[in-house]
């Protein structure tokens, strides 16, 4: 590197600098934020994004571009600075006047965390060069190694993945997780950069400055570690030139300091996510730094087209993935060979070590070049998915035992923020699983999954349904949930039943109709038991096979209460807190004589055979038939 450069670069981050501070601490529609957290990688964002990065200035979601991921994300202020800096010396034949304000300076100067406005205080995809929302902190790296991992091995493309994390939040155990993935698949495309500025939002980090300590660790995970002084851009530029050479990821652990070059802040607690005191007097002293006429942005290399073109679009099945002549078959088989089935070849799937559980090892056996096992680490599992359906590149879906996604819930819900496209796919729910006991029975994944705003949740019974919920998702924008049951279920379609988002199937129905029976999975098996029983007895029963279970097909089960006088049982392997239950009597509760009578897991469970659970509490066929009864 030239000293022109070297120069011009030390220069763009006390721009940074400046409008960190202005943007959080002399604007007038927050006056909130994090400045001290940006000075201390200002020198980081200044070779990243005007040296070190291939990207495309004008399509900030090109295929063949870096990625940058800020797991830090309470540092929005300089990501969007580095961005509008970009985009005012592009506006400008690639020339700035570093004491000036652009117009995408300005921008973020006024609008930073102004109601409704894209520039919040913590970046979401709503802005064109963010790919996956961060703030809620450990959770940027496991993205970035899904993303590295789509680069190397399904793309095979020259693009990195950087990631900036804070050190704070590398005492997430997902970090972990990530460090472990990205070193046993050796994605030495992918660059972590830990901004070790040593205080916390409350305290000293951990190991504060002990570099060698945070090195050591990652070293362990099989990364290539380079200790250096983050506030040296020539320190950097022969770091990152290093790591472009590496056969593993590479982690940068960066000494720096908080609030760096901010006079009586700098290195002190008590100012993380505060704005600052006399914030001028701090604009000013880096203003007079800055050379006074324009300066000519250093010219970044060239990116490399080679990412293929992809289309995710209109994915159907090869052929019909349900053998003729099954008469019975668990949806979780079912999922896997559907999987298998679809005739997209981007289509990916991860799993967390119990692919012989959920049956994506039916998908692996076809396709073993697109599995992901991700072993037992189900925070890395939903983050790496998230990372890998990132600018459409794939269509990833993950599985595990649905109990087992409530670990990683938070990711779950920062995919939603993410307004990820990415499939989840739980097995083993409810107490139908038997004796495993309850720590493997998922009663719980129904309520967290209705709770995500994007999330379309599927509960097929049988496996022809089980089959269309899989092309569904693969097609659905959003997160889409497919939950699964363990048991062999019996064919109940033939697949011509018209199974779409937001429809429910009418399986059995008559004129004389007393009361509509509402289940699902395995509780749909047991409400058809239920209603040949009473048929028998000269009792008309009723029964909606429920399948979308958000988006819920009002229509079909207001108009089928009405035809039975008003009256509605649901019966659910879940507990009644957030299960189907809630859901239709909510959707009912605003319709005038419509009773919901409610059966699900009403108790804690234990460990016991499948019939005699659903027996004891209360969801089997003889519940049913008394509660219908009664009514």
């Amino acid at each position: 590197m030239d000293a022109a450069t070297e120069s011009v670069l030390y220069n763009l981050a006390d721009k940074l600098r400046i409008l960190s501070i202005q943007c959080t601490s002399l604007n007038p529609a927050g006056n909130s934020g994090h400045p001290t957290t940006c000075a201390s990688c200002a020198e980081i964002m200044s070779i990243l994004f005007f040296h070190h990065m291939k990207y495309d200035k004008d399509q900030k979601r090109d295929f063949s571009s870096d990625r940058f991921v800020l797991s830090k994300g309470h540092a929005a202020p300089i990501l969007y600075a580095a961005w509008a800096v970009v985009d005012d010396a592009k506006a400008n034949g690639g020339a700035l006047k570093l004491r000036e304000t652009g117009k995408a300076q300005t921008e973020l100067v006024e609008h930073l965390r102004e109601t409704g406005h894209v520039l919040e205080g913590h970046p979401t995809p709503k802005i064109d060069f963010v790919d996956v929302a961060t703030g809620s902190l450990g959770q940027g790296i496991n993205c970035a190694a899904g993303m590295a991992y789509v680069g190397k091995y399904f793309d095979k493309a020259s693009y990195k993945t950087f990631c900036l994390l804070g050190d704070g939040e590398t005492a997430e155990g997902s970090i972990y997780e990530a460090m472990a993935f990205a070193g046993f698949y050796k994605l030495n495309n992918l660059v972590a950069i830990i901004d070790l500025n040593r205080l916390g939002q409350s305290d000293p980090t951990m190991y504060q400055h002990d570099v060698n300590v945070v090195a050591t660790r990652w070293e362990s995970f099989g990364w290539k570690a380079i200790i250096l002084d983050g506030h040296s851009i020539p320190a950097l530029n022969d770091a990152l030139k290093a790591a472009d050479c590496s056969d593993k990821p590479t982690v940068l652990v960066c000494k720096t300091y908080k609030g760096r070059g901010f006079e009586n802040v700098e290195d002190k607690l008590n100012w993380h996510g505060k704005p600052l005191s006399e914030p001028q007097n701090f604009v000013n002293t880096l203003l007079a730094k800055l050379p006074e006429g324009p300066v000519t942005l250093p010219k970044s290399p060239a990116v490399v087209t080679d990412a293929p073109v992809v289309s995710l679009a209109n994915v159907d099945f090869a052929k019909n993935p349900i053998p003729e002549g099954t008469t019975k078959m668990s949806t979780r088989k079912a999922y896997g060979i559907s999987l298998a089935a679809l005739n997209n070849d981007r289509v990916v799937a991860l799993d967390g070590d119990v692919k012989n559980s959920t049956f994506s090892i039916d998908f692996m056996k076809a396709f073993p070049e697109r599995f992901v096992e991700c072993y037992i680490a189900e925070q890395n599992l939903v983050g790496a998915a998230i990372g890998m359906a990132c600018r459409d590149r794939t269509i990833a879906f993950a599985s595990t035992f649905a109990a087992f996604f409530s670990r990683a819930y938070d990711h779950i819900r920062m995919g939603a923020i993410s307004q990820s496209n990415v499939n989840l796919v739980g097995s083993h729910c409810g107490i139908s699983i038997g004796p495993d006991g309850p720590s493997q029975m998922a009663l719980e994944d129904l309520a967290m999954f209705r709770a995500i705003p994007t999330c379309t949740v599927f509960y097929p019974s049988d496996a022809v349904s089980a089959a269309h919920a899989v092309k569904l998702a693969a097609n659905t924008k959003g997160m889409c949930f497919i939950r699964t049951t363990r048991e062999d279920t019996p064919i109940l379609y033939s697949g011509s039943e018209g199974f779409a988002v937001g429809k429910s199937i009418v399986v059995k129905q008559s004129p004389t109709d007393k009361v509509v029976v509402i289940g699902a999975g395995i509780t749909l098996v047991e409400a058809l038991k239920a209603h040949a029983k009473l048929a028998a007895e000269g009792v008309n029963i009723r029964v909606i096979d429920l399948f979308s279970v958000k988006p819920l097909d009002k229509a079909t089960i207001l108009e089928s209460a009405k035809a039975c006088g008003g009256k509605i049982i649901t019966v659910e392997d879940h507990y009644p807190e957030g299960g189907i239950g809630e859901a239709v009597a909510g959707a009912m509760a605003e319709e005038t004589g419509i009773v919901v009578r409610r059966m699900a897991v009403d108790h804690m469970p234990y460990s016991g055979k499948s019939s005699d659970l659903l027996d004891l509490f209360n969801i089997n066929s003889r519940a049913i038939i008394e509660t219908v009864k009664a009514m």
